[in-house]
């Protein structure tokens, strides 16, 4: 699970779904001349608004953010969960307008036909997040600023160029590293042992290559490390459709080719795949 890849519209939906389960406890009815002594009950008094509109929107939610915390989408019987939450949040806003409407659930239209009782804070409240809620949903995959990361990739203390330090491993370019000694020594360039008598010359470490990197490609090219904005696929290099990882937000990794308008990026555990969209990157 990878927190940093939600987006800015999942973080709206959190809110929602914490502003519905808030708006539960509060009155369901809204009745003219009782007294203030007298106890109405909550959303949760009714079980037509607890199915239909709080559990059905916070579940929804829960599947919108747990799908998109996951590198792989989330199936059941090959029907995808986070479609599913959308369809959650939808329906919880639908059921939430009828109860407004009619909170007395046709009880007001027996007998003499009398008005029943408004919709009380709780279902009016619970109306607008479940609103938010659906509009949230189904407007993040459309809406470029709902796309942008909710916490944003960490800054690098300063460019370096690749090889001139060994790196500090995925999420750390730059940082310092220990020497042979054991002395921890600064992310800047080494200075070599000045020729004295009777002291050998200090041979300074080569900078490791990550595990599975190619050799580096021929031409302009440099090895850089690299920051995507949101979550991104990465594809298998021989072309197949399928995604081989995703990448995710705030992590670093290592960009070893580049194919006309596509980069080879590497991953955590070495595998090589072919990032297709390169928009917005953060090179390290």
């Amino acid at each position: 699970m990878n927190i940093r890849s939600l987006t800015r519209g999942d973080g709206v939906v959190i809110g929602a779904a914490v502003l519905l389960f808030i708006a539960s406890f509060f009155d369901l009815y809204s009745i003219d001349g009782i007294p203030d002594s007298y106890d109405l009950p909550s959303l949760w008094g009714s079980g037509p608004v607890v199915l239909g509109v709080v559990l059905a929107g916070i579940i929804g939610a829960a599947l919108i953010v747990l799908t998109r915390t996951r590198p792989q989408p989330l199936k059941v019987v090959g029907l995808d969960l986070g479609q599913f939450g959308v369809a959650f949040a939808v329906f919880a806003a639908w059921s939430a307008l009828g109860n407004v409407f009619d909170p007395a659930g046709g009880a007001d239209n027996a007998g003499n036909g009398s008005s029943g009782p408004d919709a009380g804070t709780g279902l009016i409240l619970a109306f607008i997040a479940t609103l938010i809620l659906a509009a949230a949903a189904v407007a993040t995959p459309l809406v470029p600023a709902l796309q942008a990361p909710l916490i944003a990739a960490p800054q690098p203390a300063a460019p370096q160029p690749y090889g001139a330090q060994p790196p500090a491993g995925y999420g750390y370019p730059g940082a310092p590293q220990a020497s042979f000694g054991g002395q921890p020594q600064p992310g800047g360039p080494q200075q070599p042992y000045a020729g004295q008598p009777g002291q050998p010359q200090a041979q300074q470490p080569q900078a490791p290559q990550p595990q599975g990197q190619a050799p580096q490609p021929a031409g302009d090219f440099s090895p850089f490390w690299f920051a995507v904005p949101v979550a991104r696929p990465l594809f298998a290099e021989d072309g197949s459709p399928t995604p081989i990882a995703e990448l995710a937000p705030g992590t670093w990794y290592l960009a070893v080719e580049q194919r006309g308008p596509n980069l080879i990026a590497q991953t955590q555990d070495g595998r090589r795949g072919v990032l297709q969209d390169t928009s917005g990157i953060q090179r390290g």
